[in-house]
């Protein structure tokens, strides 16, 4: 699993930070996960290839996390796109955007397939043969989704050795990786633990941006293997952080801590603090495992 943050900054853009955009790639699927101004000019520069990207999943509808989606969109237009694209946002999102394609006379040549999110209670909106996606319901100051990706377990692997010694046919190999018992060639059924292996455990990834503190999320990400959390203020401008619906570094990591989660990144920085590091200062007081996104950094996690 590999985590690319493309921006990482709340509202506006600056000439040295983006607003929110990463790439989550996960299990053979390469995810766009909300897509600020600039996107599509820090894909080209981590060399992303624009074909890999089917599927993107906006938060919310406030134009730092969703005003890059169009130019990407009128971009895959031009490259002459033909594979379809599937938009996972907030009802309103399709309005919008068809809305600048009619004007513009810009009508894609792809077939553009909008997901439209209204729940308010966690729901399933993706899955395939490998991995599964939920929504987080979030408290912002508009309707606004986290999203859980979560790998789907694998097949076990084959102990080829083993499987020589117990003299199973090759026609068997598909049910031992599926996990089932089969009878080797002398007619004897043999356990499939003896000649598989377990396949590595499946990872998951929560993103949750924009929130305020919010307890409710806790058993919809509970011990997620990585955590990527809203921190746009320090405690010390806690009185900033609610009314305007964000969080603090501090909660981000009560957060982390409380779901049991295995590595917590922050993000959604405002462009107030000239250290970052004083973010993962006060978040590892309360949970140790933090890291800090920055524009253009790459988190693997095998």
């Amino acid at each position: 699993m590999k985590l690319i943050i493309l921006g990482c900054h709340s509202a506006t853009p600056r000439t040295n930070t983006n607003p929110t955009s990463q790439v989550l790639e996960i299990n053979g699927h390469m995810f766009l996960i909300d897509c600020g101004e600039g996107t599509q000019v820090e894909l080209r520069r981590h060399k992303i290839k624009f074909n890999r990207i089917k599927h993107i999943f906006i938060s919310h509808l406030h134009g730092d996390h969703f005003f890059g989606l169009v130019g990407l969109i009128s971009t895959f237009r031009l490259l002459t796109r033909e594979a379809d694209l599937h938009i996972y946002a907030p009802k309103g999102l399709k309005e919008v955007i068809t809305m600048q394609m009619k004007l513009g006379d810009s009508w894609t040549n792809y077939r553009l397939v909008f997901h439209e999110l209204t729940s308010k209670t966690s729901e399933l909106i993706f899955e395939d043969d490998k991995v599964e996606v939920y929504t987080i319901p979030l408290d912002h100051r508009v309707y606004t989704n986290g999203f859980l990706f979560k790998e789907k377990e694998g097949e076990r692997k084959l102990d080829i050795n083993a499987v020589l010694e117990k003299d199973i046919d090759v026609a068997y190999y598909r049910k031992l990786k599926k996990g089932f018992d089969v009878e080797n060639n002398k007619g004897q059924l043999i356990e499939n633990a003896t000649v598989t292996k377990a396949p590595k455990k499946p990872k998951s990834y929560a993103y949750c941006s924009d929130t305020a503190y919010s307890e409710s999320i806790i058993p919809i990400i509970h011990e997620a293997d990585v955590l990527y959390h809203e921190s746009t203020f320090l405690e010390k401008n806690a009185a900033l952080a609610h009314p305007t619906k964000h969080s603090t570094a501090k909660q981000a990591a009560s957060i982390a801590k409380q779901a049991n989660i295995g590595t917590l990144i922050l993000g959604h920085y405002s462009t107030r603090y000239k250290d970052l590091n004083v973010f993962k200062n006060e978040a590892s007081e309360i949970f140790k495992n933090v890291k800090l996104a920055k524009d253009g950094k790459q988190f693997t996690f095998d």
